[in-house]
């Protein structure tokens, strides 16, 4: 990529990440300025305003490049908005977990982001759909739902890894194991009391590989079904999750599709996408591939637990 391809939309949500991050950010910044690219910085004021960025960057003839730095939910609506665009999509993981950009592989390093600009390795990434709302990573239903929806209604600004502690133990004591129906392409998987991820991404909060198998350029989501009613079982497959034994066992169900449904009798069931509270149940869940061009590192791997500590502590 040379300066005179066109201007580069740097697209920053400043209230998103740790200073270690945010100064990756600025210092990336200077790096492009000094190659002699015109970098035309935009701050989000919601992340609504992200997508809005993003789209106009999509359709502007002289932009060659968007960046964005900022957590899991910017850069959710930024890919939303260049959905179906030409425009390739670089990130600076500035948040807490940022899953897409672990799974990606990138790191908390400035030398990282330089060596990925300069090969200029492009790969096209899915995103998902659920009810109409794009996500990157994966769709949380149950436990997982119900305790995002306690960090955000108390959140206040940036989070780190504690902010979960006390929503999972309160949720852990608290929750009540509802009955879900799960469907993929049309066929009935699983109707009952369960935990659901639908993702597609191979790694969750801390690198836990619920989605072992998921691929983020195959045109298919994955799903994995917890069997689950109890707390004693709650343990246990939480035990096999950090094995990586689940995957194999009886009580769990793993699949792969382009549309998946979920719904459930009561209104008692919390989601959430890519770590933000996600609409009520029922769901229709499809995937829309190689959606958005992303920049990668060559011959990257998911970043490790090492590496998703850094970012998060700063």
């Amino acid at each position: 990529m040379k300066p005179e391809d066109g201007y580069i939309a740097y697209i920053v949500n400043p209230k998103s990440g740790a200073s270690s991050s945010k100064l990756t950010g600025r210092q990336f910044e200077r790096y492009l300025v000094e190659k002699g690219f015109d970098v035309r910085v935009s701050p989000t004021a919601s992340l609504d305003h992200a997508c809005e960025l993003a789209t106009d960057a999509a359709v502007d003839y002289d932009c060659s490049l968007v960046v964005v730095v900022g957590g899991d939910g910017t850069v959710r609506e930024v890919a939303h908005g260049l959905e179906g665009s030409d425009k390739t999509l670089l990130m600076v993981p500035c948040g807490t977990e940022n899953l897409l950009a672990n799974e990606l592989g990138f790191d908390e390093r400035l030398k990282t982001l330089t060596r990925t600009f300069e090969a200029g390795c492009i790969r096209p990434l899915d995103l998902g759909s659920v009810n109409g709302r794009c996500f990157t990573s994966i769709a949380g239903f149950g436990f997982d739902g119900q305790v995002i929806e306690r960090v955000s209604k108390r959140r206040k600004g940036h989070i780190d890894y504690f902010d979960y502690l006390e929503p999972i133990w309160w949720t852990f004591w608290n929750y009540k194991f509802e009955s879900m129906r799960v469907e993929v392409d049309g066929e009935e998987i699983f109707d009952g009391p369960a935990l659901v991820f639908v993702g597609n991404i191979s790694r969750y909060a801390t690198g836990l590989q619920i989605l072992r198998h998921a691929d983020f350029s195959d045109g298919l989501l994955d799903v994995c079904i917890y069997e689950c009613s109890s707390r004693v079982r709650l343990l246990k497959h939480s035990a096999e999750t950090v094995l990586k034994q689940h995957a194999y066992c009886s009580d769990v169900i793993y699949r792969q599709g382009k549309s998946i449904s979920v719904s459930s009798k009561t209104a008692c069931v919390r989601t959430e996408i890519d770590g933000d509270p996600g609409p009520p149940l029922p769901v229709q869940i499809n995937v829309i591939p190689h959606a958005v061009n992303v920049m990668v590192p060559e011959d990257a791997k998911p970043a490790g637990i090492r590496t998703r500590i850094i970012r998060a502590l700063g």
